[in-house]
């Protein structure tokens, strides 16, 4: 009997000409959510049609898919040298890193235009991706003033639908690059299209 972790499974089916077929299914080269809806959808196959098995088969080898081939790094815009990537798409999540207020004419004068600044960066950061903030999921905030929380919170529950706040965490830290005020960074969830 194999280890779980090297488990394949072999099954045949019948193509259109009749013919049988074999299905390999490596089920240790998928993620572990992604081998609980193979098995999911074998268990079903067992009992339902050839279709159905088909369908587990093709849907094994597109979460199989390596991760190195579907992620994707962004760096539109950027600004040369920089020690990391604007963005990041890994499966089905966008990774923005974190923005200051950083403008065209250089770092924003004060907490409320470097916040706002910093909003409007992830939001183009987001268009490049074809999202809008409505696909932000989760954002975490760096304040070099805590006492300046609430004046950050007006600011930032603007850019967002009331019934649509991402998950967040707030911190307050000692310092920031560039003598920012603040940093946000956030994730948004792109599902790929099958």
């Amino acid at each position: 009997m194999q280890p779980s972790s090297c488990l394949a499974l072999n099954f045949s089916s019948l193509s259109a000409a009749g013919t049988s077929q074999p299905l390999n299914l490596q089920l240790d080269r998928l993620l572990p959510a992604a081998r609980s809806v193979v098995f999911h959808a074998l268990h079903t196959a067992r009992r339902a049609s050839v279709h159905t098995l088909v369908r587990a088969g093709l849907l094994a080898s597109l979460l199989g898919a390596p991760l190195a081939q579907s992620t994707q790094f962004y760096n539109k815009g950027a600004e040369p040298g920089l020690p990391f990537s604007l963005a990041v798409r890994a499966g089905d999540y966008i990774f923005i890193s974190g923005q200051l207020g950083i403008g065209p004419a250089g770092l924003a004068k004060g907490l409320e235009a470097q916040s706002r600044q910093a909003m409007e960066n992830i939001g183009a950061i987001l268009k490049g991706h074809n999202l809008n903030m409505d696909d932000v999921v989760k954002c975490t905030v760096m304040l070099t003033d805590m006492s300046k929380w609430a004046d950050f919170n007006r600011i930032y529950t603007g850019y967002f639908k009331p019934d649509r706040l991402p998950a967040r965490s707030a911190m307050g830290v000692s310092a920031l690059a560039m003598g920012g005020e603040v940093e946000i960074e956030c994730m948004a969830y792109l599902p790929r299209r099958l």
